[in-house]
């Protein structure tokens, strides 16, 4: 413990580094020492810190050498604002003032450091808006303003830093939804937005970062789906969504993640069945998908046979799994349930066949009879009819997931999907054979279509059948 002594007779000072020491008093002038550095004008790099410097940060520090390039305050007993006349350092690359006690905002003068590559405000009281000037530091590629008591919304500004790799905006108040031009600085390998209180979706844009290694949204008000963009994230080891409102199914794209170590979704509202493609991914040594809506058996290879790497408690509808979760076993499904499960599959299969091969038929015959031309309507017609599989519509529609669901009426049901060879977005109409009435409703929907012609008649593409 002790003061600096004056140093302005080392004149051809340029590194001084006093970082880890025991010096200052916690007082209100210990920093008083930095006016005899104004004669150190070949002075570089400035490290004071992890001391116990008090006081404010006096406006002598404009007196510092324009050669300084970077300046170290963090870890003391700093308090006040950040005086403005530390803009004056205009060669500054890195500074960093953080864990300590300034308040206030970030000064407007910030924005002359035009030459700053990293910037580490974390862990202090600075409040207001994050100013939008940020975004215009070309040369930032490290920005850390963690911990603090910044508010209202990130500004899309950020997203013109293109060389940003490390951007941490964590535990602050923060609200409204996160710009998608943050999503285009391609240069990010690490995000962390959690511990705030943004809003809205994630967009599928995420996918262009795809280099990012740790990417945090935790504690927020994030709703929506997972978007599947995250799965072209195929350098991510580190993701946690937990705690925000989440919906729907665990996205398919995730088995992309060839590299995830630890994948944390709990404490959301997310549905359907935990996938198998989990177990896969040789690298997962930690997963947490507690505390959602999730049922269905529980995989037990992978990760999923280490217990002390799985949490899945708080899924009231899950079962299986290995013994040490103690789950519930899964209900066996008798040979005669599975036999009229497979009848009724095959018979809405066939029904929607009929469907689709009739449907054609009846425009062709609407059309000949218009041109008054004798046209026959034969078997090679349907031979042109692209061949889907049921697996493809299955696929197509997440399982006829309830998510894809578009319409539903008393005799069938439509669904939203993907056929993956065209990559085209179809309509899948199922029909339920076993509600009393539903031929007699294919039939007249059959002689209602026939004598319609309207520009937003969809078009059937295809039928398909299978002994599945």
């Amino acid at each position: 413990m002790g003061r600096i002594p004056s140093l302005g007779n080392l004149q051809d000072l340029y590194y001084l580094n006093l970082a880890g020491n025991n010096l200052g008093y916690n007082s209100t002038n210990d920093l008083e020492f930095l006016k005899s550095l104004v004669n150190c004008t070949k002075l570089k790099v400035l490290d004071l810190s992890s001391n116990s410097f008090g006081g404010h940060l006096p406006n002598s520090v404009r007196n510092l050498s324009t050669q300084l390039s970077q300046l170290y305050l963090g870890y003391n007993e700093i308090y006040g604002e950040i005086p403005e006349a530390i803009g004056n350092l205009v060669g500054l690359t890195v500074l960093s003032i953080h864990n300590t006690h300034i308040h206030g905002i970030i000064p407007t003068t910030f924005r002359k450091f035009t030459m700053l590559g990293v910037l580490a405000l974390w862990g202090n009281k600075l409040s207001g808006k994050i100013a939008p000037f940020i975004g215009n530091l070309s040369q930032l590629f490290h920005l850390n303003l963690r911990a603090n008591q910044f508010e209202g919304s990130i500004p899309p500004s950020i997203g013109n830093c293109q060389m940003l790799q490390h951007l941490d905006l964590s535990e602050n108040n923060l609200t409204r939804t996160i710009p998608l031009e943050l999503f285009n600085l391609t240069s990010l390998f690490y995000m962390d937005f959690s511990r705030n209180s943004l809003s809205g979706s994630i967009p599928d844009e995420v996918g262009n970062i795809h280099d990012i290694v740790l990417l945090d949204m935790s504690n927020n008000h994030i709703s929506g789906h997972i978007p599947l963009g995250v799965g072209k994230c195929v350098m991510l080891e580190y993701l946690f969504l937990q705690w925000n409102s989440l919906k729907g199914i665990i996205p398919s794209s995730l088995a992309s993640l060839k590299s995830i170590v630890l994948l944390d979704l709990s404490q959301n509202h997310l549905s359907g069945s935990i996938p198998t493609f989990l177990q896969n991914l040789s690298f997962l040594q930690h997963l947490n998908v507690s505390f959602n809506m999730l049922d269905g058996e529980v995989p037990t290879e992978g990760v999923f046979g280490n217990v002390s790497a799985l949490v899945v408690t708080g899924n009231s509808k899950l079962c299986g799994g290995i013994s040490k979760l103690h789950l519930p076993p899964c209900p066996v499904k008798s040979k005669k349930h599975a036999k009229n499960h497979r009848f009724r599959l095959i018979v809405v299969i066939l029904s929607v066949a009929v469907f689709l091969i009739v449907l054609p038929s009846t425009f062709a015959i609407y059309w000949s009879m218009r041109k008054g031309k004798k046209t026959s309507f034969n078997s090679s017609t349907i031979d042109q009819l692209a061949k889907v599989s049921y697996q493809s519509l299955y696929n197509g529609t997440d399982g006829f997931s309830t998510t894809n669901l578009i319409g539903c009426g008393n005799f069938s049901s439509v669904y939203k999907g993907t056929l993956e060879l065209q990559d085209r977005v179809v309509a899948v109409k199922v029909l339920n054979l076993q509600r009393k009435g539903a031929h007699k409703s294919f039939v007249a929907e059959c002689n209602a279509l026939k004598n319609i012609k309207h520009r937003n008649l969809v078009q059937i593409l295809t039928c398909c059948s299978s002994t599945d």
